[in-house]
């Protein structure tokens, strides 16, 4: 494993809070579902891929909420690196939060592409697939025996899925695929009481596919206008759904798909 790591540790407590895994922590729907779960006293792991420096903010923000945070540097389609980030987490685990098991692993990380189906070729087909289903699978393959039993797996797929946008065909297939995968691990893992859900996003406000949907004045208007609540989704949106979602309220429902989109395209 190649990790750059960050961590703080805070006072200890009587009962040891969770310990949420989050890929893709250091930005965007990562970033605001790590600060949901401290806000909601969880201590996180997060990922980061190149953004050092955003992942420490992340780190000192959580800080800052009491709460405590580690950061690992993991490209998630690089799955030659899981096995050596498994067998090296159970040590920072102890040393960061005195435990070595973790109570939540969120599959977030992943980048967008804008291309027609005949447009689109075979390194950018392969691209989408080791980030967002190979990837996916076999990280959470390597880190299932690290979860604790009655742990959540939260996947988050996208709203592409349901509703049909031209240009994104290679990448709403692989989050396709991601929402068959959740059901088979739910079904799997039940056995140790791990509920495992998959989180579909609408269209976001935030860096994500350029910035588009933030920026481009059209996009966000035509996007708000075909949403049911009228308005375009926010990242903190999506982070106070994953936090609802690994809540203990939430613990009777598994192998499901949660859209998050404020009724986009009803």
């Amino acid at each position: 494993m190649t990790a750059s790591v960050t961590h703080h540790v805070s006072s200890t407590t009587p009962e040891a809070p969770p310990i949420a895994f989050i890929t893709g922590g250091s930005r965007g729907l990562g970033r605001a579902s790590a600060l949901h779960l401290a806000r909601s006293g969880w201590d996180i792991v997060l990922t980061y891929h190149s953004r050092k420096e955003q992942a420490e903010e992340v780190v000192a923000q959580i800080q800052a909420l009491g709460r405590t945070a580690l950061a690992l540097q993991l490209d998630t389609a690089r799955t030659a690196d899981f096995p050596a980030l498994a067998a090296a987490l159970p040590a920072l685990l102890r040393e960061a939060f005195g435990r070595d098991r973790l109570d939540a692993l969120v599959n977030n990380a992943g980048t967008g592409i804008d291309a027609s189906f005949q447009e689109t070729t075979e390194a950018q087909f392969d691209a989408m697939m080791n980030v967002h289903l190979k990837g996916v699978f076999f990280l959470t393959q390597a880190l299932v025996p690290l979860l604790a039993d009655g742990a959540r797996i939260l996947n988050v797929s996208s709203g592409l899925a349901r509703f049909s946008f031209p240009g994104k065909a290679v990448y709403a297939m692989m989050k396709g695929g991601i929402e068959v995968l959740t059901r088979y691990l739910a079904r799997e893992l039940g056995p140790r009481g791990i509920r495992v859900n998959v989180l579909a996003p609408g269209a976001i406000a935030t860096d994500f596919g350029g910035g588009v949907v933030r920026d481009n004045p059209q996009v966000h208007a035509a996007i708000a206008g075909s949403t049911a609540l009228g308005r375009v989704g926010e990242a903190d949106d999506i982070g106070g759904a994953v936090a609802a979602l690994l809540a203990p309220g939430s613990a009777w429902i598994t192998g499901q798909r949660i859209e998050a989109s404020g009724g986009m395209l009803l």
